[in-house]
């Protein structure tokens, strides 16, 4: 549980530690103090056609940002005033003005006099705050005395000094990349000019053109001039910063050489300890109790955590199921391989590949191996079985409200493996399939195929002998917006239980890879997810949280609520995508007091939360093997018997895995410039045919069909396939590679 001294309803967290409480929406606003992040919704004057325009801005670390919505905090910030610099101006009872003396003012209208008092009140604390912090900063700036690990407020400031100071000098390098746009622009277009104005003969024209001419040069001094100054400003700024920046690394390195002579001496003395311990009286089983740590406790967004009792009798009733006795296995497991070879150190400028591809779809886009990881993207599908214990779980359980939190919980870890993984997979081909037979050591078998190429589409089939079906088909939007990429999976995903017939469904969240461009990569998965049982009519809504450079939250968050046909609650589960999950049994909700936009909240009394599922650690030197984990780093190993068409025969994939990406990327486009043959002559077949649709392609182990219980279409697995492997008859398999 977490901890009461940290929640929106303090007064109900007192003196209920043997109750936890879950309290849905936000809490009411407080009065602003000194170092808060105070954030709401204004309306901020857009232009004349428009008029004023509801945003939500955030005030924080002496920065005031806004976005058109809550959920834009994740990536797309809208514009940012430095409070240090700027003039704070009250119009009348629900106007003021914020501008920094040059090309930013916000005119901001409030809902009511007492939330512009509110805003006022915050923004000339951050305001005084943000001027002392400078001060001090300019103060310090040759000195810069060490900041110790314990020092807190004062680390968090001066990270948020360099944090906007970056985004300045960013700021200025993109109004460089501008002005040069601009100058090679005009540069040309006066280029032209003055070889017209050579070639003329006729005296009459000769005015015209020389007007021409004079109008274009100024436009190139123009511009030029504007160039020369984004020099300078960035110049100075980069000049003036660097000092301060190099004495601060200097004191980070010092003081890392102290932390490890410190460490070094603590392991010493924890050594000698041990020793001396192991002289001592063993102490009985009932003193080694192991203390519960707190997690990080969250603001006052969805869920607030206190530390609860223990139950009366078992969270899940299939805690008390004891595991079937397994026969005994005859032939030894396949030892599968644990390494693969490191990725190579190629330099690629990454900017001039992806300047041409703002706004346009991913997959139509050919990109060299540089950007990928050596799987496909039918392998990076069958990874959402790392974690297949979880179904295991759930085919077991009695209760479908239990048996929905399992399933949950294997949504939720399916993302997991993504929180390093930048690497992009490869675009199967038509045709393309991947087998995972796990029958012998995990008791599945899985098989994916591309069922279409455009749009880019897999049908995955996957079932187990613990009596579970999972299905899916999936296709990826994706689109470069210039510094983040949105990957956006359509369709859907079912998991059938033998057992009780359960027949649930829910969809996948968006992907966002960030800094593109600028800085290192990294990924966010943002979204909400509703997991439906159609036969019982219970539900499970979870919330992946977009991270937020301004919110105190857990990073990575997601929070969810399992009900029942009638809406009522029954578990609540909470944790991380990247880490674990924790469900807790409800015993009794109630309705709490308002939110900040009048959604009323409700508090959840709970059973002490438990762990459903945690995150497996990465195999050694992961971080040289694309961040694969230990699945992943077998799912390209080589096995005989597997169709022709299996992504483990791809030779593109083969030669950059190995390490030989120039080979690679020849056989990449030996491969594209061969699936797009083919298709124009299927084309050309259908044609002749007089077929209505003429590229009508029919996939091979799967075919699309209606589901009579979730009512959607895709694709299903309609058999044969491990037939035909055990035949060792691959003749119906299409030419792929």
């Amino acid at each position: 549980g977490r901890c009461a001294g940290k929640c929106g309803t303090g007064g109900q967290g007192k003196g209920r530690k043997e109750s936890q409480a879950v309290v849905m929406s936000e809490p009411k606003s407080p009065t602003p103090t000194p170092g808060d992040t105070y954030k709401g919704w204004l309306f901020k004057w857009t232009n004349y056609i428009k008029g004023y325009q509801r945003r939500w801005f955030v005030l924080s670390n002496g920065l005031l940002s806004y976005y058109r919505t809550q959920a834009e905090m994740g990536h797309t910030c809208r514009g940012t005033i430095n409070l240090a610099t700027a003039n704070i101006a009250v119009e009348d009872s629900c106007n003021f003005v914020i501008s920094n003396g040059g090309a930013q003012t916000y005119h901001l209208k409030a809902s009511s006099e007492v939330e512009r008092q509110r805003w006022i009140t915050a923004l000339e604390l951050a305001k005084a705050k943000a001027v002392q912090m400078q001060a001090e900063s300019d103060d310090s700036g040759d000195d810069f005395p060490a900041v110790s690990p314990n020092s807190g407020q004062g680390g968090d400031c001066r990270n948020t000094e360099i944090q906007s100071t970056l985004r300045t000098l960013n700021s200025k390098v993109e109004d460089l990349a501008t002005c040069n746009d601009l100058i090679v622009k005009h540069g040309s277009a006066l280029q032209r000019s003055l070889s017209e104005l050579e070639g003329l003969r006729v005296a009459v024209d000769m005015g015209e053109k020389v007007k021409q001419v004079t109008e274009r040069a100024t436009l190139f001094r123009i511009t030029s001039n504007a160039m020369i100054n984004a020099c300078r400003d960035f110049l100075s700024m980069a000049q003036s910063h660097s000092k301060r920046w190099q004495k601060a690394l200097q004191t980070e390195r010092e003081q890392r050489i102290r932390l490890e002579e410190t460490l070094e001496q603590l392991a010493k003395q924890h050594n000698h300890l041990e020793r001396a311990f192991r002289g001592a009286t063993v102490l009985p089983p009932s003193f080694r109790g192991v203390s519960g740590k707190a997690d990080a406790s969250d603001e006052d967004d969805d869920n607030e955590f206190f530390d609860a009792m223990e139950e009366p009798f078992d969270e899940l009733s299939l805690a008390s199921n004891p595991e079937s006795p397994q026969p005994l296995e005859l032939e030894p497991v396949r030892q599968r391989r644990t390494r693969i070879p490191d990725k190579p150190n190629y330099y690629l400028n990454l900017w001039s590949i992806m300047k041409n591809c703002i706004g346009k779809e991913l997959s139509k886009i050919p990109m060299p191996v540089n950007f990928n990881e050596p799987l496909s993207m039918l392998q990076r599908l069958s990874e959402d079985l790392e974690y297949y214990e979880l179904l295991d779980k759930a085919a077991k359980s009695h209760s479908s409200l239990e048996q929905m939190c399992y399933v949950a919980a294997f949504t939720v870890s399916s993302y997991s493996t993504t929180v390093h993984r930048t690497g992009k997979p490869f675009n199967p081909l038509l045709g393309e399939t991947f087998e995972l037979d796990r029958h012998r050591e995990c008791g599945y078998r899985s098989l994916c195929e591309q069922v279409s190429h455009h749009p880019p589409a897999a049908a995955h089939h996957a079932f187990s002998e613990k009596g579970w079906t999972l299905r899916q088909e999936i296709t990826l939007a994706s689109k470069f917006r210039g510094k983040y990429l949105s990957i956006m999976p359509l369709g859907s995903i079912q998991c059938i239980f033998e057992k009780s017939n359960n027949h649930y469904s829910w969809k996948k969240v968006t992907t966002t890879v960030h800094n593109i461009i600028v800085g290192k990569l990294w990924i966010d998965q943002s979204g909400e997810i509703d997991v439906v049982n159609h036969k019982t009519g219970d539900r499970c809504h979870l919330k992946f949280a977009p991270y937020s450079y301004f919110s105190r939250d857990v990073p990575r968050k997601v929070t969810g609520v399992v009900t029942d046909k009638d809406g009522k609650a029954h578990y609540v589960l909470s944790g991380t995508w990247d880490e674990k999950m924790e469900f807790s049994k409800i015993m009794q909700s109630s309705k709490g007091e308002n939110g900040t936009e009048g959604k009323q909240r409700t508090v959840y009394q709970t059973l002490k939360a438990k762990e459903i599922w945690r995150k497996n650690p990465l195999p050694e030197g992961a971080e040289n093997m694309y961040y694969f984990s230990s699945l992943a780093l077998t799912l390209n190993e080589p096995e005989e018997g597997v169709a022709p068409t299996d992504s483990r025969r791809r030779p593109d994939q083969r030669l950059m895995e190995e390490g030989h990406w120039d080979e690679a990327n020849a056989e990449k486009q030996r491969l594209e410039e061969k699936q797009r043959s083919t298709r124009r002559e299927r084309e050309r077949e259908a044609v002749k045919a007089a077929s209505a649709h003429p590229d009508t392609y029919q996939a091979l182990w799967f075919e699309k069909m209606d589901d009579p219980v979730s009512g959607e279409t895709l694709h299903i697995y309609k058999g044969g396939y491990w037939e035909a492997k055990e035949q060792g008859n691959w003749d119906m398999c299409p030419d792929v590679f």
